[in-house]
């Protein structure tokens, strides 16, 4: 063994057995991953571009680990190189209120680049920064200077190359020739049941030949065939996976290739005995050689040199215009968007408006860009005139939700793009683990939602929306809008924008008369608001979207037999719940009895609701005026609910009197 090797051996070492202490003393953790990519981090870290000392530069390689459950190997590159991660945060390792919880959480840890844990996603992560630096690169390079010239390394395992996610992400990545993509495939060929074996047999190397990947396959314990293999795909013209044959729990003495190391303790005698023979001070934990350590922090001189050449490079003369395109994209103005003005329009859906609004704000912001899951014409998502990505806006993602997802929340983490992603309500079902993510780590990502409840119509119960408003409802750090007219909807996305936090707009099919309300109880910012208060009023109606405007109508109908009902809109209730408890008695009179109204199952409405009009089943196929009567959301069936609710007796001979629309 050379010379160079023989400390890469010390290094790799010195990683396994930082993560077997780690595992060992929290009782709890995956020691076998971290073991056998030992091996291919050190390599690794003599490829990767990066800064401890600034992890947010943006000319950075990232670097994403799908398997998020090998944080006994992240935490401990993290310390080695120099990120804000001691020795004494790997002692405490998934322990409470730690640095190092059990998988790896952005914004937690200095040096995590997006939070990853459930398999699959971080490679549909890593395509989206490879996609956000492509769209990068095609705005501010040019043919003398490139300001973004960095890859995207993931490392990945059987597990996520199992889960669907990564085919729809894979596929999208090779259909775009995302050059600056490096997979690596930890292939252990072991899962937490045994060899993968037992329900799995893809060539995976001719997968990815079918998806217009470069294929490398190496030893994942030769060190120069690591290097040459990494060097090759820096050079690549379209992305690359290395397929590295390894052994799980690589260097655990007797254990070596076990699935018993995928997800416990290797023990105490183990780990010594495996100490002993890698010359070790056996009875020593979380031992550190010193030379290990200087090599290990290179890092830092060298990270801070590439960051500086970088800005170095930016100061050229000749890049003035890039420089100034780079700025914009770093810090969006949104005080330049030119918001569409809906006041002297009659009815629109609010899927309309909202197309109109996704092309003021894609006018106005270089970065803002995104695209539907192959139903832009039908979203009303096209940026019309701005090309397709990556030299344009319009990314077509194809059939691919939660891919698309993924995706997009690593892009609006890269530091240049604002994505939003779009298909029907009901598909967001397929979203919902990447979703997850958004909200718990506070992903400013933008989901477009459309044909939104059973106005879908004909097309049926498969396609009409039922549960999906409370289930995003209850997820916590994500808000949910479901305009009533397209002035809500301009206002709601002017809120969102300035959140930082996900954002899913919930948007109609049918059009949508457009409301003037004075708005002087409240604003739509604050999540609900009155839209007709009433003098003396011992009802209060909540409801949102489609169902607010029959909501207002049947208000008139019971004021006409004594019932004086306040009308409140709810275009965002996640909002309306943060309110403190005097605005949110200013607009719900806790003196009046409450009805709420929406076309979904909407029993998070009980907070407030003496009485909620949702949906008690799934919908039907028929033309939606039908449906609405059918399930009773219109002005007959709204009035006859509340008047239920008030123990008046319902006068019919008064709607017809008046006429029902």
């Amino acid at each position: 063994m050379t010379e160079q090797n023989t400390m890469r051996k010390k290094m790799a070492d010195t990683i396994r057995f930082l993560a077997a202490d780690m595992v060992q003393k929290a009782n709890s953790g995956h020691p076998g991953a971290p073991m056998g990519l030992a091996d291919i981090a050190v390599v690794l870290g003599e490829h990767l571009k990066h800064n401890p000392k600034n992890p947010s530069w943006l000319n950075r390689d990232r670097l994403v680990f799908s398997g998020g459950h090998a944080t006994g190997l992240i935490y401990s590159l993290l310390h080695l190189w120099g990120y804000d991660v001691s020795l004494e945060d790997l002692k405490n390792f998934r322990q409470l209120d730690s640095k190092t919880p059990g998988h790896p959480e952005y914004g937690h840890t200095d040096g995590i680049e997006i939070t990853t844990g459930p398999l699959g996603q971080g490679i549909a992560n890593a395509v989206g920064f490879a996609m956000a630096e492509a769209y990068t690169a095609q705005q501010v390079n040019s043919d003398t200077c490139d300001l973004i010239d960095h890859k995207v390394y993931c490392l990945c395992g059987d597990g996520d190359l199992q889960e669907g996610i990564s085919y729809e992400a894979c596929a999208l990545a090779g259909h775009l020739g995302l050059k600056d993509l490096v997979l690596i495939y930890d292939s252990n060929e072991i899962t937490i049941e045994g060899d993968t074996s037992i329900a799995w047999s893809e060539n995976v190397a001719l997968r990815f030949e079918a998806q217009n990947w470069n294929i490398l396959k190496i030893n994942g314990h030769c060190y120069d065939e690591i290097n040459k293999a990494l060097t090759e795909a820096k050079s690549a013209t379209k992305p690359t996976i290395i397929i590295a044959n390894t052994i799980i729990g690589k260097g655990a003495e007797g254990l070596e290739g076990s699935h018993e190391t995928h997800g416990a303790p290797l023990g105490e005698e183990t780990i010594r005995l495996s100490k002993q023979k890698a010359g070790f001070p056996e009875d020593k934990q979380f031992y550190i050689p010193e030379e290990v350590l200087l090599r290990f922090r290179c890092a830092l001189e060298q990270g801070e040199l590439a960051e500086k050449e970088w800005i170095h490079r930016q100061k050229e003369a000749p890049l003035i215009e890039q420089n100034h395109l780079l700025e914009r994209l770093q810090n969006p103005d949104f005080s330049t968007i030119a918001f569409p003005d809906f006041t002297e329009t009659d009815a629109v859906a609010t899927r309309d408006s909202n197309g109109q609004i996704l092309n003021a704000i894609s006018t106005a912001l270089p970065g803002f860009i995104g695209g539907s899951a192959d139903l832009a014409p039908s979203n009303k998502t096209t940026l019309k005139g701005m090309g397709n990505f990556p030299k344009g806006k319009n990314i077509h993602f194809g059939i691919r939700e939660h891919a698309m997802a993924a995706i997009t929340n690593a892009m609006a983490l890269y530091g240049t793009v604002i994505p939003f992603n779009a298909t029907f309500f009901v598909f967001s079902d397929y979203m919902k683990p990447s979703t997850r993510i958004a909200a718990l780590t506070g992903i400013q990502n933008f989901f477009v939602w459309t044909h939104d409840s059973i106005g879908v119509g004909e097309d049926g119960p498969t396609h009409e929306p039922i549960e999906q408003l409370s289930q995003f409802r209850a997820l916590p750090n994500f808000y949910v809008w479901r305009p009533a007219d397209a002035t809500e909807n301009v206002e709601a996305w002017k809120t969102a924008l300035e959140m930082k936090a996900p954002h899913g707009f919930v948007l109609s099919r049918q059009k949508l008369k457009t409301l003037k309300p004075q708005r002087d109880f409240g604003e739509v910012s604050r999540g609900a608001y009155i839209v007709k208060k009433r003098d003396k009023a011992t009802l209060t109606i909540m409801a949102s979207g489609s169902e607010l405007m029959p909501s207002l109508q049947a208000g008139c109908f019971l004021e006409k037999m004594g019932i004086n009902a306040s009308i409140v809109s709810v275009p965002c209730l996640d909002l309306f719940n943060e309110q403190d408890k005097t605005y949110r008695e200013t607009v719900i009179d806790p003196l009046t009895k409450v009805l709420a109204v929406e076309a979904a199952t909407a029993t998070e409405y009980y907070r407030y609701a003496d009485d909620v009009l949702g949906m008690e089943g799934f919908g039907a196929s028929a033309p939606a005026s039908e449906l609405f009567k059918r399930f009773g959301f219109t002005i007959k069936g709204i009035k006859q609910r509340a008047c239920a609710l008030m123990g008046v007796e319902n006068q019919s001979v008064t709607l017809e009197k008046l006429g029902e629309a």
